[in-house]
């Protein structure tokens, strides 16, 4: 038995010692050798885009927080479908995903295939581009690791569950993310995404038209905002594409506006508002309006944190050649 059990140890060091520390977990110099220029390549062209663009930085945030709370940051979002195959963004939820994030993404990509062919993942250049864009329109920085594969698999019907919608209630929402192993600090501090970027008028239809009595709304908004929303929706069945800022305030700033807008009944989405009328939440949405440096620091910790969820490494992923298939 003890012989037995001397073999299994040295095999077990065995099996570690053939894995490089490179393949096996991710670092911050993981393209030090393979593509140097990688970080310069990314900060460049997201750049271009964000200054064109200036809707890119809440549309890469959002499609990197999809991507990462469903099955873990594999770039699998990013995958289109096929006549076999219905992939993660044509699930319903996904459908809204602004183009902008989707374009910054492939320009980054196309730009680092001519330098260092076959070497960054999707996964890693959405984690870092998604990083860059929130530090360029003033929000923190935080450290990025890489070395993240991207997955072999993307399907539209493994995503239910794991994506909070703004119908949810506050305890679903609490949910979804517990599963992920957040708190609801770090919950609220990721909802502080809102800040930029926008939702569609169709997400809100129902709460400021009310089955379509166009002067009823629901009564958590202020009634002045709401009256604004209605006006600014009122073509949404016509228009699908109609759309409203998440912060009316500032919506190309990232600072903590979003959560000074709640206890004014300034939320957009329904989610929005029940972290301010909710106890659980509240408090926090209170601490972060009322110093940005924390709402900063919270956020930081968290983006981090959920950069590392559900991540490939090793032989687990490949490196795609287009990010909008599987190799």
């Amino acid at each position: 038995m003890e012989g037995a059990t001397v073999l299994a140890l040295f095999l077990a060091v065995v099996s570690l010692l053939l894995v490089s520390p490179s393949e096996s977990r991710l670092s911050l110099d993981y393209y030090q050798r393979t593509c140097p220029q990688f970080e310069k390549i990314i900060q460049e062209t997201i750049s271009n885009k964000q200054i064109t663009s200036p809707t890119a930085a809440g549309a890469t945030l959002r499609l990197f927080l999809h991507d990462c709370l469903a099955n873990g940051c594999d770039a699998s979002v990013l995958v289109s479908s096929t006549f076999f195959n219905k992939a993660e963004r044509d699930a319903d939820i996904n459908l809204s995903l602004p183009g902008d994030g989707f374009d910054a993404i492939v320009r980054a990509k196309t730009a680092l295939e001519l330098a260092c062919p076959n070497t960054v993942s999707c996964a890693d250049i959405l984690a870092v581009s998604t990083r860059d864009l929130v530090t360029m329109v003033g929000g923190p920085h935080y450290t990025v690791y890489y070395g993240r594969k991207d997955g072999r698999v993307s399907k539209a019907s493994a995503i239910e569950g794991h994506l909070p919608k703004p119908t949810m209630s506050m305890s679903q929402i609490i949910e979804i993310f517990a599963a992920k192993g957040f708190s609801v600090r770090e919950m609220v501090a990721l909802s502080g995404a809102h800040t930029i970027g926008f939702s569609h008028c169709s997400e809100i239809s129902n709460d400021i038209y009310n089955n379509s009595k166009f002067s009823q709304y629901d009564p958590q908004y202020n009634p002045r905002f709401a009256s604004g929303l209605q006006r600014a929706c009122g073509d949404y069945k016509k228009n699908p594409t109609l759309s409203v800022f998440n912060d009316i305030m500032t919506p190309n700033k990232f600072d903590n506006m979003y959560f000074q807008n709640l206890p004014k009944g300034l939320g957009v989405l329904k989610s929005d508002r029940g972290l301010y009328s909710d106890p659980r939440t509240r408090p926090f949405v209170e601490e972060f309006a009322a110093d940005e440096n924390k709402f900063f620091q919270a956020f930081a910790q968290a983006m981090q944190k959920l950069s590392l969820v559900g991540v490939q490494t090793g032989r687990k992923g490949e490196i795609r050649r287009r990010c909008d298939q599987i190799n």
